[in-house]
C-alpha cells in the first residue's frame, strides 16, 4: 500500500499544483499556442520548399 502511495504522490501533488496554477495566473492556452506553431511551419516549408520537377526536367533525366 505504501508502494502504492509512494508512486501516485508526484502525480497528485503535480496535479493540486497545475490546478493551484492554472485558477491563480494568467496560462496560455497550449492548443493556441501549438496551432499557431503549426501554422508559421507550413508557411516557412512552403516558403522554401523546392519547385517541383518539371515535365522536361523528368524526361531529361529519362533520357
Amino acid at each position: 500500500m505504501i508502494c502504492l502511495v509512494r508512486r501516485f504522490f508526484p502525480f497528485i501533488v503535480g496535479t493540486a499544483f497545475g490546478i493551484y496554477v492554472a485558477q491563480n495566473y494568467k496560462v496560455p492556452n497550449v492548443r493556441n499556442v501549438a496551432d499557431s506553431g503549426i501554422a508559421m511551419a507550413k508557411k516557412y516549408e512552403e516558403a522554401h520548399r523546392k519547385p517541383a520537377p518539371t515535365k522536361k526536367k523528368i524526361e531529361e533525366e529519362e533520357d
